[in-house]
């Protein structure tokens, strides 16, 4: 364990530039087998889904059980405790300084005055383009943040690892990262959002433009020594299931509005 730790600390910053772009490429795949479902769902003569039921549930499903396994096993001093312990101490010690800045700058994309005033103003767009049912489940994902975060971290009370308090000023337990859950239901339901307002031609750039943003927050948090590794890999798990229930009510509520749509044309 401790040469793998070693190596992720030594190359901690390649791979927060790396990993993301990863995430980037995998949402290119995503949006290549939503586009083959849109092209059929057309053929057929229906309307696409954004995001396919099965889809939806099976997302969450996995990501509430990957959730539950970490928080078992920080319970317990075992392998994942210790993992989470050495890198950051390594991180501490092999982290440039100048690098800080950095990190901390884009750590604040998650943080709650941005999230807070680009969902109220993303809110608005949506109030005045007069998409009720949509503006109400980004309502509700956008406030469940808070009391989801924090009530889960009110529940394990992990202490922070040691860090830098002149870029980590955050206060309150480490479990999970409320940055990384906040980003991933932010840029995961404004991803959905603009997938479901914007034409095709613009879908791809919005899904690299929501995960970029995303996986850099929460890994920017670990080499902040904010959270630990795990804190932040339950953040997404935790952000990922909350999201995937909002998206779910979303798609319920537009194939409800379809029907009620077509069933109010008349008929020719």
């Amino acid at each position: 364990m401790n040469t793998l730790v070693d190596w992720i600390a030594t190359h901690a910053l390649l791979l927060w530039t790396l990993l993301p772009l990863l995430a980037v490429l995998a949402g290119n795949l995503a949006w290549r087998c939503s586009a083959r479902r849109r092209v059929i769902a057309v053929a057929d003569g229906r309307q696409p889904d954004v995001m396919q039921s099965r889809t939806i549930a099976t997302l969450g499903a996995l990501a509430a059980l990957l959730f539950a396994t970490i928080a078992f096993a920080i319970g317990e001093p075992g392998a994942l405790v210790r993992f989470d312990t050495a890198l950051a101490a390594d991180i501490h010690t092999q982290l440039p300084p100048s690098a800080l800045p950095v990190l901390s700058t884009v750590s604040l994309l998650g943080g709650t005055p941005w999230v807070v005033t680009a969902s109220t103003l993303m809110l608005l767009i949506l109030l005045l383009r007069r998409q009720w049912s949509l503006s109400a489940c980004w309502a509700i994902a956008q406030i469940g943040i808070l009391p989801i975060a924090h009530g889960i971290k009110a529940c394990f009370q992990r202490t922070r690892p040691p860090h830098d308090p002149r870029f980590v000023t955050d206060v309150g337990w480490s479990f999970p990262s409320g940055h990384a859950i906040s980003s991933a239901v932010f840029y995961g339901m404004l991803a959905y959002v603009l997938l479901r307002l914007l034409p095709p031609r613009w879908h791809r750039v919005v899904i690299a433009a929501t995960l970029l943003p995303a996986g850099l927050i929460g890994l920017s948090r670990i080499l902040l020594q904010a959270h630990y590794f795990s804190d932040v890999v339950a953040g997404y798990a935790c952000g990922l299931t909350w999201l995937m229930l909002c998206i779910g009510l979303a798609e319920h509520l537009r194939r409800r509005d379809t029907v009620r749509s077509l069933a109010g044309k008349p008929r020719r």
